[in-house]
């Protein structure tokens, strides 16, 4: 993710925390590509059914990072961190809204076909990863962190470390522990974790 203006959107993302909102629309032309990909890393695990577009994700997203107040931007890869995890959470809630439809929230009526399209096995996959992470923030905050950045957020080694403040080499380390502990989680619940 290490592009020519690092240091540019650094700086904006000062700026902007320090009140200037002229920032914010200068950032948001440098950053938009890669929320773009970085919602599409996110769509790719999604079914081709999924009712949340791309576009819809990088908005939502957008108007919940241009809403926090209280975020001390630290760098580029601080920004995108903070932003995989508002499109993680998005997407959690968008499953779980399928989820309470499915199982008769709102109690609409629909017919076989529309209730097919509603029962979207990712979704529950989805639910289950994110409750996995949960569980492994409950007992290991650093690794549940490096799996956010590295798996949803698409940030390198390089990236995370800087982001966490630790080594390389711890990350590559707590990485693979973490990859390890959910894949066992997961098996648990006959859910699978891809790399």
């Amino acid at each position: 993710m290490t592009t020519p203006t690092s240091a540019n959107v650094t700086q904006l993302l000062i700026d902007w925390r320090g009140g200037n909102n002229d920032a914010l629309n200068q950032l948001m032309p440098l950053v938009y590509d890669e929320l773009r990909g970085l919602a599409k890393r996110y769509m790719r695990r999604e079914s081709a059914s999924h009712t949340l577009q791309t576009n819809a994700l990088v908005n939502e997203a957008y108007l919940r990072l241009v809403n926090q107040q209280n975020v001390d931007w630290q760098n580029r890869a601080h920004f995108f961190a903070i932003a995989a995890q508002v499109m993680r959470h998005l997407l959690v809630d968008h499953a779980r809204s399928k989820q309470y439809a499915k199982r008769g929230g709102g109690a609409v009526q629909v017919t076989l076909d529309e209730g097919l399209a509603v029962s979207d096995e990712n979704s529950v996959e989805l639910l289950a990863l994110h409750q996995a992470l949960e569980r492994l923030e409950a007992i290991d905050d650093r690794k549940s962190k490096i799996v956010e950045l590295r798996y949803f957020g698409g940030l390198s080694t390089e990236e995370t470390a800087e982001v966490l403040g630790v080594s390389e080499i711890t990350i590559k380390r707590e990485w693979a522990k973490a990859k390890a502990w959910l894949f066992r989680e997961l098996s648990q619940s006959e859910v699978g974790l891809a790399e």
